[in-house]
């Protein structure tokens, strides 16, 4: 397994301290400075209350819409990417979603990375009318009709879920190809990611774990016929990071960390956060 030298990206700009748009603007700026190459945002459309085991915030959590918070961060930005981390892909309907990312890349001077996810909250997709079984299929069904729509000179889609031609959408997005990043911990993400994504997003994934899904993603890229187009993988560490561990990280072939903030941060911790993780810090790759 080569090592890389992983880039560092940043997790929660629509959320908690960030959900403020004034707060958020400028840690996008203060990112990007400091030489971070992507920002990610987190999708809950509901959460449950009271707060559920599986559920990962209180309900009271403040947090943005994905796609409205990265296009306010693409005005006050330049360089650094935009990642949806993950949409909760079967809640939304896909030709609307395919509109509003292509909007976003266009916006943002092609700086997109979708990324997508099929959810494992049920009453979070029971608010949205969506059954928890089948969510898989629905997904895979979804990012095929996307894909129509960005991607095909006549868009046409025939499924059980979606349904179209004789459409189409302008603009495009501004990519030849918006990176797709899969999330998920599952065989099944791993079999999606193999089949559909550039990259792999891993949330909250220790060292040891990261090990064992890059070796699992490897062995059904190499069984599908992927190695002239290798997998990235991107992971959100379940530990603070350093020098160490970043390495770490790098010995299994990670593409890029995302370091995930404590949630009860305030602006200035925020700040020192964003900081103390500096690419240049952590021995990582600037953008």
């Amino acid at each position: 397994m080569a090592s890389t030298t992983p880039t560092v990206g940043l997790f929660g700009m629509n959320m908690n301290a960030a959900a403020d748009p004034a707060v958020s603007a400028r840690i996008a700026q203060q990112a990007e400075r400091l030489g971070y190459d992507s920002l990610w945002a987190a999708d809950h459309v509901v959460l449950p209350r009271p707060r559920t085991e599986e559920s990962p915030l209180d309900p009271d959590t403040p947090l943005l819409d994905p796609v409205v918070a990265l296009t306010h961060l693409a005005a006050h930005t330049e360089r650094i990417r935009l990642g949806t981390g993950c949409v909760v892909l079967p809640q939304r309907n896909p030709v609307v979603l395919a509109k509003q990312l292509a909007s976003l890349d266009v916006i943002s001077a092609g700086r997109l990375i979708f990324g997508a996810a099929v959810g494992y909250l049920e009453p979070e997709m029971s608010a949205v009318g969506v059954p928890m079984a089948g969510r898989g299929a629905r997904a895979d069904e979804y990012l095929q009709a996307i894909n129509a729509l960005w991607y095909m000179d006549k868009p046409v889609f025939h499924g059980s879920h979606a349904d179209f031609e004789c459409v189409d959408a302008r603009p495009r997005p501004l990519q030849r190809r918006v990176p797709l990043a899969i999330g998920g911990h599952s065989a099944a993400a791993h079999r999606r990611a193999v089949a559909h994504g550039d990259e792999w997003f891993g949330y909250l994934v220790g060292v040891r774990s990261t090990a064992e899904q890059v070796r699992t993603l490897k062995e059904l890229s190499d069984r599908a016929g992927r190695q002239d187009r290798p997998l990235k993988i991107s992971v959100a560490p379940a530990r603070p990071l350093d020098v160490a561990t970043v390495s770490r990280y790098a010995e299994l072939g990670v593409d890029r960390l995302v370091v995930v903030p404590p949630m009860d941060l305030t602006v200035p911790e925020l700040e020192e956060f964003v900081e103390r993780h500096a690419p240049r810090k952590l021995g990582a790759a600037p953008a």
